[in-house]
């Protein structure tokens, strides 16, 4: 490693703002840990969050944000086994969790009561170089995955996790994605992949993002001030509703129109995060007899499906990729991503 410091993106104090790019001393890893060349780090909704501190999971600053990437191993620390300086990988972003509660124990970690998730509690990838550890934590990226595609290993495993693992869709679903943003437009390349037909609502903010949806096989890709998208739903399903919603937007509104559209005895799922409480009619849920689940994160079974699918190719990873940017203008990512221009926006540390 060159040099006597790195870049880094940090979350300095609570509150609002409060994030510098600041010099660091680069880390080292400790046994059982290793040292990863950051190629490209990914902006999530959560990173918004943080930055406008209304985020839901312990966090404790100054930190180094982020925890969507992917790299190169560069050293390695005592006692690992089983990986060598030059491997292609991703981690998933769970850095500690207590291995003992019911939650570990099947499996389930990403709800240990103890999960504390690199960019919040341990360095994150918003900079030049991270140390991860344990090592069950890295995940080798597929010979023929780039860089750019492996940094949305973790956001695509948040999908297959809340798509296969927790709802389900099966060929011939009428499926509809409140939300056309980079997770809504994996979600919905996940349903299409099982056969499903789908519909992707957004509002005329969203017009470009509804037309890479179109170029993503989307099969309705609707603005819901242009067109009613109950009664549209309707038409298209004999009067019956949506057999599964995805509300991806993490927006209040969303989730009524979610619960209005979708069919009785249906299924509706909150992937998105909305950063503070909301109102919702509670009583349609009995009324229509939903099945309603949350989908908090991922875990391993979702991720080694999830590096499948993108061996296979079975997403397009690359058509979501809207900007890549240097690490020394985050502000302008950070705004370009909160005004919904493009989608997913990478940044390239090393710039």
């Amino acid at each position: 490693m060159g040099g006597n410091c790195m870049r880094g993106l940090v979350k300095v104090a609570p509150g609002e703002g409060n994030m510098e790019l600041r010099d660091l001393e680069p880390p080292k890893p400790g046994p059982g840990q290793v040292l990863i060349e950051v190629k490209y780090a990914g902006i999530c909704g959560s990173d918004l969050h943080i930055y406008h501190w209304d985020i839901g999971h312990a966090m404790k600053p100054p930190m180094v944000i982020g925890h969507e990437f992917s790299g190169v191993i560069v050293e390695l620390g005592k006692d690992v086994e089983g990986w060598k300086v030059g491997d292609r990988v991703t981690a998933e972003p769970s850095a500690i969790i207590c291995g003992s509660c019911r939650y570990c124990r099947t499996g389930a970690y990403n709800l240990c009561a103890h999960r504390k998730i690199m960019g919040y509690w341990v360095d994150g990838v918003f900079a030049e170089y991270v140390v991860v550890g344990p090592t069950w934590r890295l995940h080798k990226l597929p010979e023929l995955v780039s860089f750019e595609e492996g940094a949305l290993t973790e956001p695509l495993a948040c999908c297959v996790h809340a798509v296969y693992e927790l709802t389900g869709v099966e060929v011939g679903d009428f499926v509809v994605i409140t939300g056309p943003g980079a997770i809504g437009l994996l979600t919905a390349q996940l349903a299409k992949a099982e056969g499903a037909e789908v519909m992707l609502l957004g509002t005329r903010a969203d017009q470009k993002r509804l037309a890479v949806a179109r170029e993503l096989g989307g099969d309705h890709c609707i603005t819901i001030e242009d067109k009613n998208p109950v009664e549209l739903v309707k038409e298209l399903t004999e009067g019956y509703g949506a057999d599964t919603v995805f509300e991806c937007s993490g927006v209040e509104a969303a989730v009524s129109l979610g619960i209005e559209i979708v069919r009785k005895q249906g299924k509706y799922t909150q992937v998105g995060l909305f950063g503070k409480p909301i109102r919702v009619d509670f009583e349609r849920l009995a009324y229509k007899e939903l099945k309603v689940t949350g989908s908090m994160a991922q875990r391993y079974t979702a991720w080694k499906r999830t590096l499948k699918i993108m061996e296979l190719g079975k997403v397009n990873l690359k058509t979501i990729i809207s900007d890549i940017m240097p690490l020394s203008q985050w502000k302008r990512a950070f705004e370009k991503f909160e005004k919904k221009d493009g989608l997913k926006v990478l940044l390239n540390p090393k710039e």
